[in-house]
């Protein structure tokens, strides 16, 4: 018997993790077949994994969103008056055009 236990979720590359976006953005929800669209696009997952990889995608918004999962602690830059902080500027700087 299966398990929807997050433990028993498949391995997932970067690679895929991508093309997952992608295929998000491509096949939204009104797509017939979306999830064996999505699937495809993917490469190596079956309809039902891509359907759980966005459940647990889902879940994991929802969890950031309502607090249950806190944000770090990003060090903050002073800006100047334009918005512009000194990292922004630091990059800028070594931008070649």
């Amino acid at each position: 018997m299966a398990s929807n236990s997050r433990s028993s979720r498949s391995i997932w590359t970067f690679k895929q993790n991508k093309m997952f976006e992608r295929a998000l953005a491509v096949y939204d929800k009104d797509t017939p077949d979306r999830w064996h669209n999505v699937a495809n696009a993917v490469g190596g997952k079956s309809a039902e994994e891509v359907k759980r990889h966005y459940d647990i995608l889902v879940e994991d918004l929802i969890s950031i969103e309502t607090g249950r999962v806190p944000l770090p602690n990003y060090k903050t830059f002073e800006s100047n008056s334009r918005g512009i902080n000194d990292l922004d500027t630091r990059l800028m700087k070594k931008m070649t055009l």
